[in-house]
């Protein structure tokens, strides 16, 4: 017989899942509790705009590509792809043209 199958060992689970949930129910209908949690969100999310920030300068510092520049870059070539594209079927349609 598994450990988990024990009666036991499940009213264990049960007793514990309740305990969780009554203690995550209190702490999120506590004010100091959520304005807390929200202001390390809004920190945490500052620290990484200063640190994505820090990092275009440094790349931009050592002359390299930022991700926002190759994806810049991409769209470009994407968009050249379909000018070419455009232009080789412009093409083939005057040599057809040309061949009658």
């Amino acid at each position: 017989m598994m450990l988990r199958d024990n009666p036991m060992v499940k009213k264990l689970v049960e007793t514990g899942e309740e305990r969780v949930g009554k203690l995550a129910q209190q702490l999120m209908s506590n004010e100091k509790f959520v304005a807390a949690v929200q202001g390390l969100v809004a920190r945490s999310l500052a620290a990484k705009g200063t640190l994505d920030g820090a990092l275009r300068s440094a790349l931009s510092a050592m002359n390299l590509p930022s991700t926002a520049d190759l994806e810049q870059l991409r769209n470009k070539v994407d968009d050249l792809e379909r000018l070419l594209s455009s232009v080789e079927s412009k093409v083939d349609t005057l040599v057809a043209a040309k061949k009658k």
